[in-house]
């Protein structure tokens, strides 16, 4: 019997240091199913516009039965990969067949690990361990296996190196992309890469050149603004920027994630931190505006610690969908 664990949803634990807990709670009802319009993902009744949120779940569950109500107590339309790498054949086909009835998407599958390392090993296991959560993702139909691309540094592995924005790391980045699309031909799913702000890619400009050099149509884009707001000036003109990134990357952009970004206003040096949604200055007005001109792209809050956060991070989302005309 498959027992979840919490790092099953809130998938880059190892990155940020969260502690399993387990919750048992309750968020409201769900959101009609003949609401939304499946073919484009952008539901109308009259003029308000749907987008599905998501979330890590915090309640176990032993059956894809189980997982859809908790899902559903929560009201998310979308929801991280409910199974591990090595799961059978038969599993991940019910959990499939749940998601389509429930018009759930399974947003993304994490693939986390150092794709551009300098140790040969390690970067082996890496590409291996994409293509495994890409054949998952591929089996279960999420909409992409996501992975950052790494670091060169040697101590951290997804840190900042002043080797990780070179040529050669680029194109290593290209090699290696292709090497994990090829190994499993996707038709239905994409593989991506978070954008990171030392990283490939950290900016849309050169996320549309990476689209271009790995040149595979199964190639997809993942969105996280907050990820790429790497300089007070992106930071103060970040609705701007999300409508860029939106115009040119749109078409390609198959998950998005949900958080917030504070710069101190105390310190002579700027600094960036991430932040629970509503309690920084990401435009989310802006943000959820222009997610709603996408065909069902799901919006994925992370790295919080507790199921209040989450609550409160997805009342926030919501209050700001509510007076956009956009339900979530």
């Amino acid at each position: 019997m498959f027992k979840p664990s919490l790092a099953v949803f809130n998938y880059k634990t190892d990155l940020i240091g969260m502690k399993r807990r387990k919750f048992n709670y309750l968020a409201g009802m769900s959101v009609g199913a003949a609401a939304f319009n499946p073919m484009l993902g952008i539901a109308k009744n009259g003029s308000q516009s749907y987008i599905r949120l998501g979330g890590p779940l915090f309640d176990e569950y032993d059956d894809p039965g189980e997982w859809v109500a908790a899902l559903k107590r929560l009201s998310y339309r979308a929801a991280y990969c409910p199974l591990k790498v090595g799961a059978d054949d038969t599993t991940i086909a019910a959990y499939r067949k749940a998601a389509a009835d429930n018009d759930i998407v399974i947003a993304e599958i994490g693939a986390w690990s150092n794709m551009i390392s300098g140790d040969e090993k390690e970067r082996a296991a890496s590409i291996e361990k994409c293509i495994k959560s890409l054949e998952l993702a591929e089996q279960i139909g999420a909409n992409c296996c996501v992975n950052v691309s790494g670091s060169r540094n040697p101590k951290y592995w997804a840190g900042p190196h002043e080797d990780n924005l070179t040529k050669h790391t680029f194109d290593l980045l290209v090699e290696t992309t292709r090497k994990i699309i090829d190994a499993v031909n996707p038709t239905r799913t994409y593989f991506a890469l978070e954008p990171m702000p030392w990283a490939y890619p950290d900016s849309p400009d050169n996320y549309l050149q990476l689209i271009t050099a790995i040149g595979r149509s199964r190639f997809g884009v993942h969105f996280d603004p907050v990820n790429m707001v790497s300089s007070p000036q992106l930071f103060f003109r970040n609705g701007a920027f999300i409508r860029e990134c939106i115009k040119k990357l749109g078409p390609k952009i198959r998950s998005c994630h949900a958080k917030d970004i504070q710069l101190r206003e105390d310190n002579l040096i700027p600094q960036l931190d991430e932040c629970q949604p509503g309690l920084g200055r990401l435009d989310y007005d802006t943000y959820l505006t222009e997610l709603t001109k996408l065909k069902d792209i799901p919006l994925m809050m992370e790295h919080l610690k507790t199921a209040e956060q989450y609550n409160a991070g997805a009342k926030y989302i919501r209050s700001v969908g509510k007076r956009n005309n956009i339900t979530l």
